[in-house]
């Protein structure tokens, strides 16, 4: 599959007609990794693209085939790059890296200061984040708005959440900070991912055993554990 192959644009209120198509594929696509997201009703997800704060992706054949959607927090300080999904048969060639750096790049334009942030347990979206320029971060220095938080309680792991009073859970944070000057790390890391990804299962393990047994209730401190693994 060739990325060359597909459209990634702003969606437009046009768009609204695969609205349904999209809730459906990330309720799918959660159920088959068994974790959780924040539920999102067609309206919604519909709202987003007449809002002009989504981005969706095509097959050339037309077909849809990825988006992703933008949510701001403590009254825009923060932004979120939501709700990514690619269609199950164009995954695993670059798209969902594409739909990401188109979404980055509408964030960082509608909301130039802001702080683009994202929580997650899998390899691939820590991969494309550090290339963006995120870096691992402690829960604390996330949005505390109310509103974002509650978008975890469909998630599986939500009274792991909850037991740790939100300093921890199984998810990674990452944040973008566009007034920090440290990206070139953030790059270097999504490096050494590529090189060693079968130390990110190591490091998810451990961080498991951390957060099951009420010890390293710091994300940081399991970060920084699996940056030590990554750099022998």
């Amino acid at each position: 599959m060739n990325i060359n192959e597909f459209i990634v644009q702003v969606a437009i209120a046009e768009h609204h007609v695969f609205a349904e198509e999209i809730v459906t594929e990330m309720a799918e696509s959660a159920k088959a990794r068994g974790t959780g997201i924040a539920k999102r009703s067609p309206e919604y997800i519909a709202g987003k693209m007449k809002e002009g704060k989504a981005v969706i992706a095509f097959h050339k054949d037309g077909s849809w085939a990825g988006f992703c959607y933008i949510e701001t927090w403590s009254h825009g300080q923060f932004v979120a790059n939501s709700g990514l999904i690619v269609s199950p048969k164009y995954r695993k060639g670059g798209l969902a890296h594409a739909i990401k750096q188109e979404i980055f790049n509408l964030s960082r334009k509608l909301y130039p200061k802001a702080k683009i942030f994202g929580l997650t347990t899998g390899l691939a979206v820590m991969k494309i984040n550090s290339d963006l320029g995120y870096e691992p971060v402690t829960y604390s220095e996330l949005t505390q708005d109310e509103d974002f938080w509650k978008g975890c309680q469909s998630c599986v792991n939500f009274e792991i959440l909850k037991m740790k009073e939100r300093k921890n859970c199984m998810c990674t944070a990452m944040l973008y900070d566009p007034a920090e000057k440290k990206h070139e790390e953030a790059k270097k890391f999504a490096e050494e991912l590529q090189k060693k990804p079968g130390l990110y299962e190591r490091f998810m393990r451990i961080k498991q055993r951390l957060v099951e047994k009420n010890k390293g209730s710091n994300e940081m401190k399991s970060i920084l554990m699996f940056l030590t693994l990554l750099n022998k």
